[in-house]
Formats: C-alpha cells, structure tokens, sequence
C-alpha cells in the first residue's frame, strides 16, 4: 500500500487497470470529496448527488476496463468530464425550465472580458452577507450556469478547461457565465440586494 501512496492518479488508474484493486481504492479515496463537492452543488439534491457520484464512478470502472483511458493528461480532469456527462444526461431526461439561456442563434463570439468576472471568490465578495446573498442566488441558476460558475470560482479552472472539461466551445462556457452573472445582477435587482463586486 505504500507503494501506492507515492504513484499519481494516473498511475493509480492504470495500475487498477493491471489488476490492482487496491489501487482504485487509493483513488476513489482521493478523488471522492471534490468529486461529490462539484455534483451536489450542480444538482443541487443530495440524494440526486449520491445517484449521479455512484453511476460517475460505475462509468468509470466500465471505461477504465475497456482501455477508455490513456494516461494523456490529469485522472480528475478525465473524471470530471464523466460526471459532467452523467449530469447533462440526468437534466436532458428531467428538463427544467431556466431564467435566461443562450439558444442556437445567439451569437456568443462578441463576448468582452469586461462583461465577465475575473477575479477569484474571496476578491469578489466583499463580506460575509453578500457571500450569502450571492450563493443563495447561485442556488437559483440553472444547472448549466451553475456549473460554470462553480468550476470558475470554487475549483479556479480557466475558461479553456471549463470548456474541455464540459465538451463545449470556450465561447459557449464564457455565455454562460455571462448569463450566470445577468441572472444573478437581475435577482438582485428585483429582492434589493446590494452586490460590492471587486472587478
């Protein structure tokens, strides 16, 4: 078991695939809480939460014994995708309506950084009320927006990886954010509450 403590995640999967199953254990063990952490603030249900983790890593035992994974880049990112997937699939069975959503037409390629936020969580919410008020409001965005706005602000992953990671085009991810930050600016507006962004 020692031996396994020092290998990556990469090695551990590819190990697992070798035979080992204390190695898959190694990595669940590792991978699970930020994993569970990125579900249940997406789906917003635990229960929902614990069925998506659990048919997240059966897709992942399943890919990692038909030889789906190359060790050509990050385990997490690999496995974020697949829960990512499992997600979007449980939403397209259970469609919900949304606040604001980008459709086909809409053309997204004139984005403007200004339009975006940039900086990291801590800078952008200048006290404790406005945190509050601001997750309450990210609890009421639709799962698409929602995941953007998690992956940017709670995991602090570019916009290019945002993208890789949700199969989407680095345009779309930033649309989404743009409608997650419209969204939010237009709940505010309408329950009064003051939002202090540090841009």
């Amino acid at each position: 078991m020692d031996n396994l403590k020092g290998m990556t995640d990469e090695e551990l999967a590819l190990s697992y695939v070798g035979g080992n199953n204390k190695a898959f254990d190694l990595l669940l063990s590792r991978t699970q809480s930020k994993l569970f952490s990125y579900i249940l603030f997406v789906v917003h249900d635990h229960d929902r939460a614990n069925d998506v983790f659990q048919e997240t890593f059966v897709k992942v035992i399943t890919k990692l014994h038909q030889g789906k994974y190359v060790n050509s880049g990050k385990f997490s990112a690999w496995l974020m995708r697949i829960a990512h997937n499992v997600i979007m699939d449980w939403y397209r069975d259970h469609r919900t309506e949304n606040i604001v959503e980008p459709n086909e037409e809409n053309d997204l390629s004139n984005i403007s950084s200004r339009d975006l936020m940039e900086a990291n969580v801590e800078n952008q919410y200048v006290n404790a009320q406005v945190m509050n008020d601001v997750t309450r409001m990210m609890n009421q965005l639709p799962p698409t927006q929602r995941e953007v706005v998690y992956m940017r602000f709670y995991q602090d992953m570019s916009f290019k990886e945002i993208a890789e990671t949700t199969g989407v085009s680095i345009n779309t991810s930033l649309g989404r954010m743009r409608y997650a930050v419209m969204n939010m600016r237009k709940m505010a507006r309408e329950h009064q509450i003051t939002l202090q962004l540090e841009m």
